[in-house]
């Protein structure tokens, strides 16, 4: 059984996550509802705002089952959202994309998978990659898009993707540099993971890029490290 210490640490753990989503939806609520900033600027608040959690999860080593059941508990809040405006800074009612709903579901199975065989690096970086690369490419390509183009319908824009190709390959860098120390192999995966999640964001519809980019960008950095 978990000693009386243990138990006040996870509760304290707990409760500043809890408090970080809070601060995080009430900021983008309250810009939503009161301010009457645009959806999709509130979205992108959430949007990079959450992704970070992963980053407490990982420093605190907060338990597989908590991460796992608030990534349960945040896709139940995203599926009811698309019908009732409980929370409008995370979807409007009809919206054809469950983003957010495979955002909750991406960051549960990471934990699971990466916090079991302890490495839980890998789903820092691929919740991360997702969270500051596809936010940040959708702000720039918004605000200062200028060269667009369409795939499969979507509307892109070059400045937008470049973003996503730069930012992901940083984030991978970064970690995998805190984490392996500096080589050849980590810039060599860093690039493999930036064009690879640059790829699956421009092709992606209904939002299954929040679930193909983490994924793929942390199996692809843990597998090619394994084979190097």
């Amino acid at each position: 059984m978990p000693s009386l210490a243990e138990i006040h640490n996870l509760g304290f753990e707990i409760i500043l996550v809890a408090g970080w989503l809070g601060l995080i939806l009430g900021v983008a609520e309250g810009l939503n509802r009161i301010f009457a900033v645009n959806a999709e600027v509130s979205r992108k608040i959430v949007h990079i705002g959450t992704g970070n959690v992963i980053l407490f999860a990982w420093w605190l080593n907060i338990p597989a089952w908590v991460g796992i059941a608030a990534s349960v508990l945040s896709g139940i809040i995203a599926l009811i959202s698309y019908q009732t405006p409980i929370l409008p800074s995370i979807n409007s009612v009809g919206r054809k994309s469950l983003g957010t709903f495979f955002y909750a579901i991406s960051i549960g199975v990471l934990i699971g998978w990466f916090w079991t065989i302890k490495q839980p690096q890998y789903a820092a970086l691929g919740i991360l990659v997702m969270t500051w690369g596809d936010g940040l490419a959708a702000v720039i390509g918004q605000q200062w898009g200028q060269h667009k183009y369409q795939v499969f319908g979507n509307g892109k824009s070059w400045e937008g993707s470049l973003t996503m190709l730069f930012v992901s390959f940083v984030i991978s860098g970064v970690i995998l540099l805190a984490t392996q120390g500096n080589n050849q192999i980590i810039w060599s995966i860093s690039i493999a993971v930036a064009v690879v999640s640059t790829g699956l964001e421009t092709f992606s519809k209904y939002g299954i890029d929040n679930l193909t980019v983490p994924l793929s960008s942390a199996s692809l950095a843990f597998f090619m490290n394994q084979i190097f």
